[in-house]
């Protein structure tokens, strides 16, 4: 999976500029594999870009501003949306990548039972909840178990001592007979 990063190599936008920067820097940081295409210098890039960004995702001018983010041909979002999932420790569910294995992401993810593409456990059942649901249950049982073997313990140990108290009974009374 590449993702595709829209830019504008061009721009006379300060801000278009800082928002492109402050993408690309996030995904080198992350060491993920991506890829930069110039929708300034590039007819192709820039026709591709504005026909896959969907509807109710452009501007009310109808042409979307770089950056714009894809995962090979699905649409992730612009600047705005990628910033408000730097923000929520989701740029993986963003992307549409797994987190990697102890991330702030992937252990939000465990926490909240989130599936890989981003929907809710409750939504989209996967074979991983049912193993946690499993082991719980699992846990639940052994501590049964071992809470009636401490019960059943002490019960034997409550049942020694009185046999034990019958028997010195029984002896201080053929004691007393005895004398």
């Amino acid at each position: 999976m590449v993702i595709k990063v829209f830019l504008a190599s061009s721009s006379g936008s300060t801000a278009i500029k800082k928002k492109q920067q402050d993408v690309v820097a996030f995904l080198e940081a992350l060491k993920l594999d991506y890829t930069q295409l110039d929708i300034a210098c590039n007819e192709e890039n820039r026709m591709w870009m504005r026909q896959n960004v969907p509807e109710e995702k452009k501007p009310t001018n109808g042409i979307p501003l770089p950056p714009q983010i894809f995962n090979e041909e699905q649409y992730c979002g612009d600047y705005d949306t990628f910033f408000d999932a730097k923000e929520d420790n989701s740029v993986y569910a963003f992307l549409g990548l797994p987190p990697p294995p102890g991330s702030k992401e992937a252990v939000q993810a465990d926490k909240e039972h989130i599936v890989q593409n981003g929907t809710h456990a409750a939504e989209n059942p996967d074979d991983s909840q049912a193993q946690v649901e499993e082991e719980e249950e699992q846990e639940e049982e052994d501590l049964q178990s071992e809470e009636e073997e401490e019960l059943r313990q002490l019960e034997e140990e409550e049942e020694a001592e009185a046999q034990e108290g019958e028997e010195d009974d029984l002896e201080e009374t053929q004691e007393e007979e005895a004398e």
